[in-house]
């Protein structure tokens, strides 16, 4: 389904605006576990947010990046998949609250399917700070190093 150019939109057909295009986002299910792994938490009310650098040149005026997780323990497929667009509209209409070359992944929490675009934007903005001084502390990609692998049972 082609989307039509309406009359008074800011932008132009083609030109970068406010779309979210698929570099945007953290797609990958290795980007996702290496920035669980790696990045740093800030916890907010509905959600965890964890935070990592881009390595080299990117760390400082790269994109930014955005992922969404949410498990079925949170809500149905359709739940999941409205607090993940809801997540996006928010990253998408507000990228300068959120630091600048960095991988930012929400991890949804329990209550996040019933928030609408406002909720959401109030604890975003609300935990700007934190986020920034996450970022700050965070380790670049290539600089992470991998966790030793959990061994089988526990130690005696």
């Amino acid at each position: 389904m082609a989307l039509l150019h309406m009359e008074g939109s800011r932008t132009r057909p083609g030109e970068r605006g406010e779309t979210l295009r698929a570099t945007d986002r953290v797609k990958k299910r290795g980007q996702f576990l290496d920035v669980q792994t790696h990045g740093r938490r800030v916890q907010l009310r509905h959600f965890v947010v964890v935070v990592q650098r881009h390595a080299g040149e990117d760390a400082l005026t790269g994109p930014t990046r955005v992922g969404v997780t949410v498990t079925k323990k949170i809500a149905g497929a359709v739940g999941r998949n409205r607090v993940k667009r809801v997540v996006r509209e928010v990253f998408r209409r507000n990228r300068e609250r959120f630091p600048a070359g960095c991988d930012v992944i929400f991890i949804a929490r329990d209550g996040a399917d019933a928030l609408d675009y406002a909720t959401v934007l109030d604890e975003v903005t609300s935990s700007e700070r934190a986020l920034r001084a996450a970022a700050a502390r965070a380790p670049t990609a290539s600089t992470s190093r991998p966790r030793r692998p959990r061994t089988e049972g526990r130690r005696s």
